[in-house]
């Protein structure tokens, strides 16, 4: 059976739930910070504790030397800041403050955090009280219980993200892309070992997932480098705690910036380059940057900056990298302002390894169809490109969301591979390998469902006589049902005093 990515969800869900006492009336985008803060700052404080004790086991003397924490990826915690301190104070005027000060006191003994932490704990909107709750809350949490205590609190960070997109709706756009839609780039791509580029890297999603792809093929995550950046401060310092709560040492610049005009890592060549750029941006720029480098294919269009960032990521790829990205469908097949030309180049190049259609509703933020692209510098099909009509896959898992099965993900990672290899066996309706010339024949539009065909029907072996006959006959049931309710709906507002 086919495993739904929230059907993982427990632990999770409790301090979630239990968290959410705090809520009150602050606004999603505010309340995030606060029980993000909390996660991170119980993490830290569980990871430095038992280094402590296993320092203090050892009787060298080293438990408070800080040398002795960061050689093993371990924060130092002052005393002022350390769990226990603040679960003292829990339920005292002073409990914000004390958070606040704890925050502050931790970047100043870890030069990495420096600026990043919350420190909005003190402010007076806050209750005081439920916050004091919450803090009892994490302090019970025995972490003891959990065989990967890290793993379980970045879990948890993740789901609480989660949760906040939904919440926040389009305005999470700047922080968050679902976690099966990120999986499906990540498994095709296999970011195994090199460096790994984002730069739109929102809360770091990509790279965490990056890092549990490599756990979970028993590779080693010392051979994985991380580069990315960010325009937006907030989601930067989202992005820094997130990989910090996951042991992910990162370059995500000295700050927040602008990936056109303040490209952070301007000569960096990735091995693998993931993510989900915001759809259809307006207003980038696109007339003071006319003559930049990266426009390689052609100008991008000052009213949408799609392919502005697809080549800016082609730009950053190394000779044999491979690149997994988020666009809005209309890239596939907008001609306007220069777009198809600057299409067409990039698939001329032999660029465009495989294009997948996705389902709708996997975002919280937009309705807008969006689809995959797989870019490399190094096919192993050359003049050869892989299209996947995956629009009828996944499953409803709200009124409003859907969700990529596991094996949904499996299947569309399996075609690929099958590709890359030359077995693959086109299916009418889900995939095709297509030659660079019968692209050409379509003007260059890589919308999948012009490839890949309709999917076969099964035959119908009811008579076409008596399907009519039972069909007319359903229609007449319903039709009659309808004149009921009508007559219905009419006594019952003559009864008000509203005859029709």
């Amino acid at each position: 059976m086919s495993q739904i990515n929230t059907a993982e969800i427990g632990f999770e869900k409790k301090i979630w739930d239990a968290a959410c006492i705090l809520r009150g009336i602050i606004d999603a985008g505010e309340y995030k910070h606060v029980v993000l803060g909390l996660i991170f700052l119980k993490y830290i404080s569980d990871a430095f504790e038992e280094r402590y004790q296993h320092l203090v086991a050892e009787g060298e003397g080293f438990e408070e030397d800080m040398d002795a924490y960061t050689a093993e990826n371990v924060f130092y915690v002052p005393p002022s800041a350390r769990w226990g301190n603040i679960a003292r104070q829990a339920h005292t005027p002073e409990i914000g403050k004390a958070i606040d000060d704890a925050m502050g006191a931790i970047e100043q003994e870890n030069k990495k955090l420096k600026g990043i932490l919350p420190k909005t704990f003190g402010r007076p909107e806050l209750d005081k009280r439920r916050l004091g709750d919450v803090v009892d809350l994490f302090t019970n949490v025995a972490m003891v219980d959990h065989a990967k205590g890290k793993d379980i609190l970045g879990r948890t960070y993740e789901y609480c993200l989660g949760r906040f997109a939904e919440q926040e709706g389009k305005l999470a756009g700047e922080f968050y892309t679902p976690a099966c839609v990120v999986r499906t780039l990540v498994e095709v791509i296999k970011p195994f070992h090199g460096r790994v580029y984002d730069p739109c890297c929102g809360s770091g999603g990509m790279f965490v997932q990056s890092a549990n792809f490599v756990t979970h093929h028993q590779g080693n995550l010392k051979e994985l480098s991380v580069y990315g950046q960010d325009s937006n401060p907030t989601t930067w310092k989202l992005c820094q705690m997130n990989l910090a709560i996951r042991g992910i040492d990162a370059d995500l610049g000295k700050y927040a910036a602008d990936t056109f005009f303040s490209d952070l890592h301007p000569t960096m060549k990735a091995e693998f380059v993931l993510a989900n750029p915001p759809f259809n941006l307006s207003g980038w720029g696109a007339d003071k940057l006319a003559g930049d480098v990266r426009w390689r294919y052609g100008l991008p269009p000052a009213g949408n900056a799609n392919f502005a960032w697809l080549q800016h990521m082609i730009f950053h790829l190394s000779e044999h990298g491979r690149m997994g990205m988020v666009l809005a469908n209309g890239s596939l097949s907008s001609q306007s302002s220069g777009e198809g030309d600057i299409r067409k180049n990039i698939v001329l190049d032999d660029l465009v390894e495989g294009i997948v259609a996705m389902p709708p509703q996997l975002f919280y933020t937009t309705q807008i169809p969006v689809s995959l692209w797989f870019v490399s510098r190094a096919k192993k099909q050359k003049g050869k490109t892989l299209f996947i009509d995956a629009r009828a896959m996944g499953t409803m898992v709200s009124r409003r969301l859907r969700e990529m099965t596991d094996d949904d993900i499996a299947k569309i990672a399996d075609t690929f591979t099958a590709f890359e290899n030359g077995t693959l066996e086109a299916q009418k309706g889900f995939c095709a390998a297509v030659d660079t010339a019968d692209i050409a024949k379509q003007d260059y539009i890589l919308t999948p469902g012009r490839y890949v065909g309709l999917a076969e029907q099964e035959a119908d072996a009811e008579p076409f006589e008596e399907k009519m006959a039972r069909l007319t006959g359903e229609l007449a049931e319903l039709f009659e049902r309808g004149h009921e309710l009508e007559a219905e709906i009419r006594k019952r507002l003559g009864g008000i005093g509203y005859g029709v």
